[in-house]
């Protein structure tokens, strides 16, 4: 049996099984000097001298003691750094040594400790080691010191490395507080994945930690699972059920629900691997649901009116381009009201020559936020609207181009075209990690805004946006939207309205024309939300 002694506070225990050797004076023993001081000890080491050598450090170290621990060292300096390490860096407090018989002067002992960093707890055990000489000077048996006699992968100048080996999980709750099963809401799944970096630490969590030794990376304790954050997102259960359920029943679909009057996004959905994810950070061109933007430059720059008589040909060019409207269609005699509830590409090319080259990328940047730094609680790609010269400036003017935007975005510029004021959606609010939301430069024309709104009424009411519409009542508004793709037989298909304080976007990757694609699919979350 071995001698067995705890952690500060805990028992000591006798040793067992070793023979007690009587040291002879002289033999190993002291003598005096003529001056009466001890001569050095000399000698072979006694059982008895070697059980106290090992007692005295080992007792020191498990009582927390690094200097007297160290003093029982022939090389007190270093032995006290080491032992300091052991806590400081390594975390690791010893529970529990115990000595086993020695073998000459080397005693073998067994430690468990306790690996403590950043709130994770694991325990530790292992075998080591040490050998007690006699000092140097005044012949005192004290323990050889190397690092090893406290773990032995303490070799070859190693020393510990307490670490995370990962963000902490966040477990995200809707806006009531409740648990978001992402069993239930497949497509929040990313989502909660993207705020384990940003959240898991401020949410309360506790990420996965490790020890090990450095250099080398030797794992010598693991905490894989932390304790996960809570943090409360925007998402409305309800909505987001709704989303699920429609976004499931289609291919290639991705869906965004916002609140316009506050930009808190209500829904996130998406069909396939990437859906969500394209819902949030996709690229693409949005085709006509941008003439809401182009729209609201018009109208502030009194280009166009509502009742005001606005041309629709068949085709024109501009840039050394020519560009079409969707099988050609015209519309003799019209109204700029006619021509936006048609969706009529060429009402919009006919402009392009009266408004300078920069004149729509800062629309979309200073009334909508578009291209701005959106701080939303989760990565989102808050769209670009490059400024262009020529035919690309006529192209980027219907959401062609290098437009690019998502239906994030598109459900913010809707929001944006219902209330006249840009509020940057966000899916954390931005008082549970002091972030600063995006603004825009200003508010849309008051007049502009009111106009802009009459359109987008009348094109859910009895424009292209009505099929997909009929059945929703009171304060509502739509745009639809096809965007041409090389390589691709059908267009995507856009769709984004509001229904009272409630506004969506949705893109249908080869889905054909908005109105026909993404638009029932809007419109559907937005009856089962009312």
């Amino acid at each position: 049996m071995g001698d067995e002694r705890q952690g500060t506070g805990g028992k000591r225990g006798l040793w067992i099984g070793g023979a007690v050797a009587v040291v002879a004076l002289g033999a190993g023993g002291w003598a005096l000097t003529a001056a009466g001081d001890p001569a050095p000890r000399t000698g072979p080491l006694s059982a008895a001298e070697i059980r106290g050598a090992a007692d005295g450090f080992l007792d020191a170290w498990a009582d927390g003691d690094a200097e007297r621990a160290a003093d029982r060292t022939d090389d007190a300096a270093a032995a006290a750094r080491a032992l300091r390490d052991y806590r400081e860096r390594g975390h690791l407090t010893p529970e529990r040594l115990t000595a086993g018989a020695p073998k000459g002067a080397r005693v073998p002992f067994s430690v468990r400790a306790r690996f403590s960093y950043e709130g994770g707890r694991a325990p530790v055990s292992y075998d080591s080691g040490l050998t007690v000489v006699r000092r140097a000077g005044d012949g005192e048996p004290v323990v050889a010191w190397r690092p090893a006699v406290l773990h032995p992968r303490l070799v070859g100048g190693a020393r510990f490395e307490a670490r995370e080996t990962g963000p902490a999980r966040v477990d995200a709750l809707d806006r009531t507080g409740r648990p978001l099963d992402t069993r239930t809401f497949p497509s929040l799944a990313h989502v909660v994945d993207g705020q384990r970096g940003g959240y898991g630490g401020r949410a309360g969590g506790r990420p996965g930690v490790e020890l090990r030794t450095a250099p080398g990376g030797q794992v010598l304790a693991s905490v894989p699972e932390g304790a996960p954050g809570r943090v409360r997102t925007t998402i409305d259960a309800r909505v987001q059920k709704a989303a699920e359920r429609e976004v499931a029943l289609r291919s290639d679909a991705s869906l965004v629900v916002l609140k316009p009057s506050t930009g808190e996004i209500l829904a996130v959905a998406g069909s396939g691997a990437k859906g969500a994810d394209t819902a949030l950070r996709g690229r693409l061109a949005p085709g006509s649901t941008m003439k809401m933007i182009t729209a609201s430059l018009l109208l502030e720059k009194k280009l166009a009116a509502p009742d005001r008589p606005h041309p629709c040909p068949k085709n024109a060019s501009y840039g050394g381009w020519k560009f079409h409207n969707v099988d050609d269609f015209d519309i003799v005699g019209g109204t700029f009201r006619s021509s936006f509830a048609a969706s009529c590409n060429t009402a919009f090319i006919t402009q392009a020559g009266r408004i300078a080259d920069d004149a729509l990328s800062r629309q979309a940047s200073d009334v909508f936020g578009i291209g701005e730094r959106w701080s939303a609680g989760v990565d989102v790609f808050a769209g670009a609207v490059p400024v262009e010269h020529a035919a690309s400036k006529a192209a980027s003017m219907i959401g062609q181009g290098e437009v690019r935007m998502n239906p994030l975005t598109m459900a913010s510029v809707v929001s944006t075209a219902r209330t006249g004021e840009f509020r940057q959606p966000y899916l954390v609010a931005p008082d549970v990690d002091h972030r600063t939301l995006a603004t825009a430069h200003r508010k849309l024309d008051p007049a502009a805004h009111a106009q802009l709104r009459d359109l987008l009424h009348t094109t859910a009411t009895s424009g292209s946006a009505s099929g997909s519409m009929a059945g929703l009542t009171g304060d509502i508004g739509a745009k639809t939207g096809s965007a041409e793709v090389i390589g691709q037989k059908k267009p995507n298909g856009w769709f984004a309205a509001w229904h009272g304080d409630l506004a969506a976007s949705a893109v249908m990757r080869r889905g054909g024309r908005g109105g026909e694609s993404s638009g029932p699919l809007v419109a559907a979350v937005l009856r089962s939300a009312r």
